[in-house]
Order: structure tokens, then sequence, then C-alpha cells
């Protein structure tokens, strides 16, 4: 087994589950996250601390400034050169993470979208704060009823991306995508974290308190002082907004630690939904602790062979 996949919503153990098989094949982690590409947001994202990273080789964690807003297709090939190169040195490797279309590009291919005109993005956006979601989906699914139904409700980003690959090109998104090229990862073993919505939500909670403690507001002064767009990932990460209302005097500290665990229940559970839609026939892993976890992969890769 020389390519391991491990997807799992936010707190659902995966970061731990990474590291005790690579430390037990000698494998090599590439991170598939979104946000702990970041430097910015070390605590925020929990990126693998200092000390995990000293018991294996990580990749594309903690590489990128705030101020650099990352794509898919930027992410895609990164990752790629770096699969590459642990390829080369003959060691097996784990790409880890939660964010659903890095390991989507990565097992299926993506797709050269055309550029969108600036003005076009932004008369798009005015017409979603008139109409609405729900309309907007409506005439979204009028031109690209595929792209409208794999969206999850909320996520005004790809939903407005889609509209505007439609009107800039006169073809579907979904038509695009199926253009995309060959995918990059064709031989590989995946399994996807599925723990109980009780015991995640449970976690997430938990660690959102750990990481105000850990230093996550003192983490979200220094990015706000930056002054970013606002429309920066970084700058949409769970925990920025609820702790900058704290910062600026709009909220207690209490207050927006609930709001910020409400947030991450939130985020985990799109997390859920997209992976139980879009990875059907991956091995689920439904335990909660990391023991468990273990042994659950176990049974589910018996030929591994560990160290």
């Amino acid at each position: 087994m020389r390519l391991i996949l491990i997807a799992g919503p936010t707190a659902s153990g995966k970061t731990a589950l990474a590291l005790r098989l690579a430390e037990a094949t000698g494998a090599e982690i590439v991170g598939a996250d979104a946000l702990q590409i970041y430097r910015d947001l070390s605590i925020l994202s929990a990126r693998p601390t200092p000390e995990d990273e000293a018991r294996a080789p990580h990749h594309l964690f903690g590489v990128a400034d705030a101020a650099d807003g990352w794509s898919v297709g930027r992410w895609l090939e990164a990752a790629g050169v770096v699969l590459n190169a642990i390829a080369a040195r003959g060691v097996p490797t784990i790409v880890v993470g939660g964010t659903g279309l890095y390991f989507r590009a990565l097992t299926q291919g993506l797709a050269q979208l055309p550029t969108v005109p600036p003005e076009l993005r932004q008369a798009t956006a005015e017409r979603f704060d008139i109409l609405g979601e729900a309309a907007f989906r409506a005439e979204l699914r009028a031109v690209d009823p595929l792209a409208e139904a794999r969206i999850s409700a909320g996520d005004r980003q790809r939903l407005a991306r889609a509209m505007e690959v439609h009107a800039a090109t006169g073809r579907a998104l979904s038509d695009w995508q199926a253009d995309a090229p060959p995918a990059f990862a064709r031989d590989y073993r995946a399994v996807a974290l599925q723990p109980s919505r009780a015991a995640l939500y449970a976690r997430c909670d938990g660690r959102f308190a750990a990481m105000v403690e850990a230093g996550a507001l003192e983490e979200v002064r220094a990015l706000l002082e930056r002054k970013l767009d606002p429309t920066l990932p970084a700058m949409k990460a769970v925990g920025v907004r609820e702790l900058g209302a704290h910062l600026a005097g709009e909220l207690s500290l209490a207050d927006a630690i609930a709001l910020g665990q409400q947030q991450t229940r939130r985020y985990a559970k799109r997390q859920l939904t997209w992976l139980r839609n879009q990875t059907p026939d991956w091995p689920r892993i439904d335990a909660g602790d990391s023991d468990a976890q273990w042994r659950q992969f176990l049974a589910l890769n018996p030929a591994l062979t560990v160290c």
C-alpha cells in the first residue's frame, strides 16, 4: 500500500491516525486541508504541532501566507510535486485532511476552468444578495442542475462560482468538470472517519475551548492587525470572526467561544455531508477514540505491513 488517503471532519481524529500510521509504516504525511496550509493559522486550523512533525515527515502544512489565497488547483499542483518526490524515495505516502475538494481533485482530476472577469463576479454576487439563496439556486438549477444538486446549503462561494462559469462561457460548470484530465491518484486505499454525531460535536466543543486556552486569541489578533482582504480563505476560518468580535468589544469571551463552538459543529456537519455524498464507497471508521480507530483501520487493511 503506497498511497493512503485519510479524510474526515474537523476534530474526528484523522491527524492522530495519520501520525500513528506513518510511524508504523515509515510513511510521509501530506496535508489536504485548505486552512492548515497557512502559517498564520497554526492553532485555529489544529495544524500538527512541531512535536508531531518531528515524529514523521510532513508536507504542505504551514507553507503559505494568509495573504496568498490558495485554490484547489494550486494545492493539486503542489501536492503532485510532493507526491512524486516521495514516490521517488520509495516510501509510502499518507494524504490526510478535511478538505473534500482536494481529495476529489486528487482522485478524479481537476478541470481547467476559464477565467471569469471581475465585473461578472461582482454582478453575480450582487444578484445573490438581491435574490437570496433559494431563488439563486433555482436559477442555477435551470442552467446546471448537477452543480446545484451537489453544492451544500449555505455554500455561497460555490453557488456563485457555478453561476459565474455558466454566465462567462455559456457552458455548465459540471460540463467543464467532466472534461477534467486524468486523476493524479489512481492506485490508493482510502478511509473516511465518521464518528457518531454526538461524539464529534463534543470533540468540536472541547477543541475550540482548548484552542482559546492555547493562544487562539493572540493568533486572531495578529491576523486581523494585518488588515487583509476579508474574502481570503484564511480570514474565513472558523474562529476568526467570532474571536475577532470579542477583541473588538462586541462579544464577551464566553459568547465568542460558544459561537465559535457552534460554527465548528456546523462546519463538521458540512464535512460529514460531503463525505457521505462524495465518497460513498470509501470504508468508514466510526470509532471515537484513537486506539479504537487504529484497530478499525488495521481490520480494514489486514495486508498492511508495519515496521
